[in-house]
């Protein structure tokens, strides 16, 4: 199986403009530039989309093994932070924190952690990253 995505760019780094398109038109032709990835400004940026892929990837992975373990999720809610930090003359993506909070009906919190952090290691966009990522699971009541 394959996927791709797009970017089109036009500019310099600070005024130049882009866009970012996937396959299946998810994103079209969405605008990123320097002051969305930078600044705060609206918009999208590489990061983000890292971030709710790596959710997105993670929830999955742990709905599956969670599965395979006779448990069925409720409720996977994700978070990825993604940390992009400077070094030496250009950027890293140093880390990303995944924050859970579930509902496993049946799950005993020893056997979430341990399955939750299978997944983490598991994910294929956990296996992409070259990035300390660190998971902090609640199994909600």
């Amino acid at each position: 199986m394959k996927r791709t995505g797009s970017a089109v760019w036009q500019g310099n780094l600070k005024e130049g403009k882009g866009s970012l398109s996937t396959q299946s038109g998810a994103l079209k032709e969405q605008p990123y530039g320097f002051n969305t990835r930078f600044e705060d400004q609206p918009g999208t940026n590489p990061e983000e989309l890292i971030g709710a892929a790596h959710a997105g990837c993670f929830s999955m992975a742990l709905a599956k093994m969670l599965g395979d373990a006779g448990l069925t999720p409720e409720r996977l809610e994700t978070q990825a932070e993604v940390s992009l930090e400077k070094q030496g003359e250009g950027f890293a993506i140093t880390a990303v924190d995944l924050t859970l909070r579930a509902r496993v009906p049946g799950a005993t919190p020893e056997r979430f952690d341990e399955i939750a952090n299978q997944a983490k290691e598991g994910c294929p966009v956990s296996k992409l990253l070259n990035a300390r990522i660190n998971l902090k699971a609640t199994l909600e009541g």
